[in-house]
C-alpha cells in the first residue's frame, strides 16, 4: 500500500473511532482521545469528565468498548486508558456539548452563550469564542458570536494552541451548530513579550567598537588607487603599498614626457611667401586656359564666315 493511501486510511479510521466515542460516551463528558500504535498493540487514551461512567460497574463498559474496537475497527490488541479532565471548562469539546444540551433543554441562546463564555474566562482561559449557527430564534437561520479575551483565527498558533470543539443541538425548528474555541492559560503565543523593571540594561547591551578602532581596520584612499592591501592589514603595510604606487606613477610620467617632442612651428613670413607663390601659379594656369579657349572661339567664327561666303 502506498504511503499516501496509508495516511488516508489512518485518518479515516481515527475519525470513525472518535465519532464512536462521542456517541457512546456523550453522557460521561467525552473530551477527546489520543491514539498511538506500539509494538505491543494500539494505545488509546480517553479524556472524560466522568471516568467512572466510562469504566462502568466492574469494568463492564470499558471491556465492551475494547471488544468493539477490536472487532469493528480491526485494531490489534487495543489498550484503553481513561483519564479525568482536570478543568472541564477549559476543554472545548466538553463545553460545546454542555452548551448544546442547554439549548435543547430550552435555554435562550444569548443567555446560554454569555453564561458559558463567562465560565470559560473564569477558569483562567486567555481567550474564547463561541459561534452558534442555525435557527436560533425564528424560521430564518443566522450566526451569533460571543467573544472574550484574545483568540487566534489562522496560522500555526490557531492549529497547535487553540482548542476546538463542535456540538450539535437538535431543536424543533432545526439543528443548531455549536462551535467553541479556547486558548488555555499559560499558552506561549508567538507575539507575547514581557517588560522587566529595575533591570540593569548594560548587562544586555553589547559594547560597540570605537571610531579609532573602525578607522584602523579600513584601508587608506591612496592605497585603494594602487595595490589594495588585504583587509585587516597593519598600517605599516598600507603605507608601503601607497609609496610603491606613487613611485610607479612618477616613472610612467617621465617616460611619457621623453617620448613626445615639441613640433617646429613655421614663421609667419614663410607662410605668406608660400601663399603668394601658390596664387601666382594659379593665375598663370588660368590665363593660359582662357587664351586657349579664346583662340578656339575665333577659329570657329572664321570657319562659319567662310561657309557663309561659299553659299
Amino acid at each position: 500500500m502506498a504511503d499516501e493511501q496509508q495516511f488516508i486510511d489512518n485518518g479515516l479510521q481515527r475519525t470513525q473511532i472518535d465519532e464512536f466515542f462521542q456517541k457512546e460516551l456523550g453522557r460521561a463528558g467525552y473530551g477527546g482521545m489520543e491514539v498511538a500504535k506500539t509494538p505491543m498493540g494500539t494505545q488509546i487514551v480517553l479524556k472524560a469528565e466522568k471516568p467512572g461512567m466510562v469504566i462502568g460497574k466492574g469494568g463492564k463498559n470499558i471491556r465492551k468498548i475494547t471488544n468493539t474496537l477490536e472487532t469493528e475497527f480491526d485494531l490489534d490488541d487495543p489498550q484503553v486508558d481513561v483519564q479525568e479532565v482536570d478543568e472541564p471548562d477549559l476543554n472545548a469539546r466538553i463545553v460545546a456539548d454542555r452548551l448544546a444540551n442547554a439549548l435543547e433543554r430550552g435555554w435562550y441562546f444569548r443567555k446560554a452563550g454569555h453564561t458559558t463564555i463567562d465560565r470559560i474566562m473564569e477558569a483562567g482561559a486567555l481567550g474564547a469564542e463561541i459561534v452558534l449557527s442555525g435557527k436560533v430564534t425564528g424560521a430564518r437561520s443566522r450566526v451569533e458570536k460571543f467573544n472574550r479575551g484574545y483568540i487566534k483565527h489562522n496560522g500555526e498558533p490557531a492549529e497547535e494552541i487553540v482548542d476546538h470543539g463542535i456540538g450539535t443541538a437538535v431543536m424543533k425548528l432545526g439543528t443548531i451548530g455549536v462551535q467553541v474555541k479556547i486558548i488555555p492559560p499559560n499558552a506561549e503565543l508567538p507575539d507575547d513579550f514581557e517588560i522587566y523593571e529595575d533591570v540593569d540594561v548594560s548587562d544586555y547591551v553589547e559594547e560597540a567598537e570605537g571610531v579609532d578602532e573602525l578607522l584602523a581596520g579600513e584601508p587608506d584612499e591612496e592605497a585603494e588607487e594602487g595595490e589594495e592591501p588585504s583587509m585587516g592589514a597593519p598600517p605599516e603595510e598600507a603605507e608601503e603599498a601607497a609609496e610603491s604606487a606613487e613611485s610607479a606613477e612618477e616613472v610612467i610620467e617621465e617616460e611619457v614626457v621623453d617620448d613626445f617632442e615639441d613640433p617646429e612651428v613655421p614663421d609667419e613670413a614663410d607662410v605668406e611667401e608660400e601663399l603668394d607663390d601658390l596664387a601666382a601659379d594659379v593665375d598663370e594656369e588660368l590665363d593660359e586656359e582662357t587664351e586657349a579657349e579664346a583662340e578656339e572661339l575665333m577659329d570657329e567664327m572664321d570657319e562659319d564666315e567662310q561657309e557663309g561666303d561659299e553659299e
